[in-house]
């Protein structure tokens, strides 16, 4: 007869599945980033896409998305700058 230990989760595979959300999060913010500058019509490179596809850091993705809602270019939404780090989006 087996031990049912379905109630145990060890600090570790917790930490993966943490990880793994996480993963999760920033792919669907990602997607989120390149559906907004394809449904504005903004051409982004192979170079760019590679950037966003890559890049785990959700406050990057959310400044990025928060510009490519207002920006013209593609190149003013990756553009090289400080981050406005100003008040947080109300929710």
């Amino acid at each position: 007869m087996a031990v049912d230990l379905s109630f145990y989760t060890s600090p570790l595979s917790e930490e993966i599945r943490d990880e793994g959300r996480a993963e999760g999060r920033a792919e669907g913010r990602a997607e989120m980033l390149l559906s907004a500058l394809d449904v504005r019509g903004i051409d982004v490179t192979d170079e760019m896409r590679r950037r966003v596809a890559t890049c785990g850091d959700m406050e990057l993705l959310r400044h990025w998305l928060g510009r490519a809602v207002v920006a013209g270019t593609a190149a003013e939404v990756f553009r090289e700058e400080p981050m406005d780090r100003g008040p947080a989006p109300s929710r």
